[in-house]
Order: structure tokens, then sequence, then C-alpha cells
């Protein structure tokens, strides 16, 4: 098991199958090179990214007197910071295995061509078209929202006999007479009662809004504020041939989001991989292995494993994922690549270097 050094993620869109934004070379078989091309068939690795939710608490300045003053029994009194899962996404990708290259020798005279995505592997033959995959849109991180107190309302709210009293008792009483001042003035617009009643029903809402603005940072004084954002981070990890049982994959820290294993600072995000099914070499109708043929266009039959997340000792996130690591190699014959009458194109996953399409090349 490999993982990569983790990224934050801002508006990112990735293909399910890793092609998105891939460049595509042509290799036609030819006499210059002795109608034998090379090729690499790819490992799977996933691309997990992980939105988390962060919510920090702060006291407001009167807490002491919610509930004597406003009659609030649940007023924040300490600040706080705590983090929680909002979404998991797995992707899985395919990288070029540096052991496992192949060369494939065609019929010399014949021009077949093969597809190699930007990283070598092998995606199509005598067609180019290339896979296509659903795309996954991931999550953007999201910034908090402006408290109450950080609006420009809060200046106004508060008076100048608030500011230049020395008693925090005295601020507080002020305060909340001031928060039944405004509530009064906005029940007084909206009967109509008021002496200076705005003109139109804009200007009408923009008052109500601007009242209920410096109330909101008024009663955030005595009740505290919470500020709620998320950060979302890509990691990259790499399974083995074998599963894997709860081992440590990465922390969530409430102030950080997620941060490398070896922090103590965050609590630790477990991965698991569950062999389902592994690969097997294809067998005759006797049941006996197929032999592989000569020259061979060699592809991926891969396996199947489940690969979880917990958090807390709570599954966060379960896929079902074909993985080439837990799969074998085998070959299709090159002369049904350069046959006169009928040729072949191929397709081939490029995650898990998979059959997809073998046809025709006229359908």
């Amino acid at each position: 098991m490999r993982i990569s050094t983790y990224i934050a993620a801002t508006a990112l869109t990735l293909s399910a199958f890793g092609m998105q934004a891939q460049s595509a070379q042509k290799l036609t078989a030819s006499k210059a090179n002795e109608y034998g091309l090379i090729y690499s068939l790819p490992r799977t690795v996933l691309d997990i990214t992980i939105e988390a939710e962060h919510t920090e608490k702060k006291p407001g300045e009167f807490y002491n007197y919610a509930k004597l003053k406003l009659g609030k029994n649940d007023a924040i009194t300490s600040p706080s910071k705590s983090v929680n899962i909002k979404s998991v996404t797995i992707v899985p990708r395919g990288v070029a295995d540096q052991d496992n290259q192949w060369l494939v020798q065609f019929k010399a005279g014949a021009t077949p061509y093969i597809i190699l995505a930007d990283n070598n592997c092998l995606v199509a033959v005598n067609t180019e078209q290339t896979p296509e995959f659903p795309e996954i849109e991931l999550p953007e991180p999201v910034d908090a929202a402006p408290t109450p107190l950080e609006t420009a309302a809060a200046g106004q709210a508060v008076t100048q006999e608030m500011t230049l009293s020395s008693s925090l008792s005295k601020r507080a009483d002020l305060a909340a007479q001031r928060i039944f001042e405004l509530r009064e003035t906005r029940s007084d617009l909206i009967s109509g009662q008021a002496d200076n009643t705005p003109p139109d029903g804009k200007s009408m809402q923009l008052a109500l809004d601007n009242l209920a603005a410096q109330e909101a940072a008024l009663t955030a004084m005595f009740e505290g504020t919470t500020k709620t954002y998320t950060t979302v981070s890509t990691v990259t990890f790499e399974p083995d041939s074998e599963s894997i049982n709860d081992e440590l994959f990465v922390r969530l820290s409430p102030t950080d989001g997620i941060i490398d294993a070896n922090d103590l600072s965050g609590e630790p995000i477990y991965i698991s991989v569950d062999i389902i099914e592994q690969g097997e070499l294809p067998v005759n109708e006797k049941g006996e292995l197929k032999a592989f043929p000569k020259g061979g266009l060699t592809y991926n039959i891969p396996g199947r494993a489940a690969v979880t997340l917990t958090y807390k000792g709570q599954q966060i996130a379960r896929e079902e994922i074909s993985l080439a690591q837990l799969g074998v190699t085998f070959g299709l014959d090159p002369k049904l690549f350069t046959d006169k009458k009928q040729p072949s194109k191929l397709q081939i996953d490029p995650t898990t270097g998979a059959i997809l399409l073998l046809g025709p090349v006229d359908e």
C-alpha cells in the first residue's frame, strides 16, 4: 500500500476512470519499428476526496447575562472547534506499471496502430475512439459566512453609551435594552405606526433587514457565534495485491482538515481493502488454461475489492472497485488486428487494463 502526499482540492472534476484531460499518442506498426509496438498496462490507484465540515464556536461578551437579560439558556460559554466528515468520493485511476510493459508483434506488411494515453498505457487498437466515462464532480471548499458580529450592522448596533461604560453588567443591560428597542421599531414599521415610514417596498425591506442584522449582532453578544465552513482534500492511495484491514490512512484535524497519518493532532481515518475476486486466466472447453498467443497483445484480467473507510468507528465510505493489481495478464492473437478481410479494433480500460470492446473495425 502506498499513500501519496495529499492535495487540497478546489473546483475539481474527475473522470470515473481517470481519462479526463489526457492527451493521446498514435503509434503505427511499420518496417521502421519492425512491426513491434511497446506499451504499458496500468496499476489502479484511488483518488480519495474527503469533504470535512468544520464548526467553530465562540462565546459572546455577555454570555453570563444571557439567561438573566434575554431568558436564553443555551448560550455558548466556551470556545470550541469540531469537525465531521460530510462526504467521501473514491475515484479509481490508472497509472503506468513500470513492471508491466509489453511488446506486441504484428505481421509484417500490415499497418495496425495503437493509441496510448499520456502515461504510455494502452487504451485502443485500430481505432481512435478512446474509452469515455461519466465525469464525477467533486465538492468544493466553502468559506465560512460572516457571523452577525462581523457585519457592518454590528457597528451600528453598539451605542456610544455601551462603548463608554466600563461595567460589563451595565453594557449587557444597555445591549438588552437596545434589542427590545429594535424589536419595537420593527413592529412599528410593519404596522405602519412609525414616524418615518420608508416610501416604498424596497426601502422598507432594506430598513427591516438592517434592524434584523443589528438585533442579530446584539443577540450574538449574549448567545455567542458559530462559524461553519468546509475543507476538501484528495489523497491518492495505491492498494497492494493483498487485503488490508483497518490500516491508518490519514487523520482529520478540526483546524486543518485532512493531515498526515503521523500527525497526532487529528483523529484517525482507517482504510480497509477486502478482496472479493481475483482475476483468473481463461480456460478452454476442457477446463485447461489457454496458451498465451505468440507475440500477443497483452491485457489485464482484473480482480475486484471492497474499499472501506471508517472514522470514529463509523463507516464513512464503501465502494467495490476493479483493481489491476488483483488480476492476471493474458493476450490476444495479433492476427486479429491485421486480418485483411475483417481486422479487429480494441478498447482497453485505462484504469485496469481490461478489455472494454473487441470487434470488427467497421462496426
